[in-house]
């Protein structure tokens, strides 16, 4: 069994979403299909067979989340000291010098990456080139637009 490195924050949400799931959502489908059983014949009840199939999906999910947490190497960034070298967990600000923008990511695991709030898988190119990199280098990205050089601005522990 292998360890999922994942932040003190996205193993939160991910619990938070396991509770909403196993209290609201369970619950909310359950009436569902208890409201379809009683129309009656269930071999032709159209409404109690797409319940019965959002609580397969529910129960997947659970069972997803569950095994993620259980294993999970929770790694909390803002106990690490390792200055301004870029490691899990690390946001980093970069300035891309194509584009002349700066851009801030944090590096971290699979499960809760999200580019739109601005985390980044640690398998992800960029990541990759990122890790182990400090304060004040130059890095080069291979991204599907083509090569890319970002500066690294600052790294943060948060």
């Amino acid at each position: 069994m292998s360890r999922i490195p994942i932040t003190a924050a996205g193993v939160e949400r991910l619990k938070e979403e396991l509770a909403r799931l196993k209290g609201v959502e369970r619950k909310r489908i359950i009436q569902a299909i208890a409201e379809a059983r009683a129309h009656g014949d269930l071999s032709e009840n159209a409404e109690y067979h797409a319940a019965k199939e959002q609580q397969s999906f529910l129960e997947g999910r659970i069972a997803e989340l569950e095994s993620i947490i259980a294993e999970a190497q929770v790694i909390d960034p803002t106990t690490l000291n390792v200055g301004s070298k870029v490691v899990f967990g690390a946001t980093v600000e970069l300035f891309d010098q194509d584009t002349e923008e700066s851009v801030t990511y944090q590096i971290v695991g699979e499960v809760e990456a999200e580019i739109e709030r601005g985390q980044v898988s640690i398998t992800s190119p960029i990541a990759r080139a990122l890790i182990g990199r400090e304060e004040g280098e130059v890095v080069e990205v291979q991204t599907p637009g083509g090569l890319r050089s970002y500066e690294i601005v600052s790294v943060r522990y948060v």
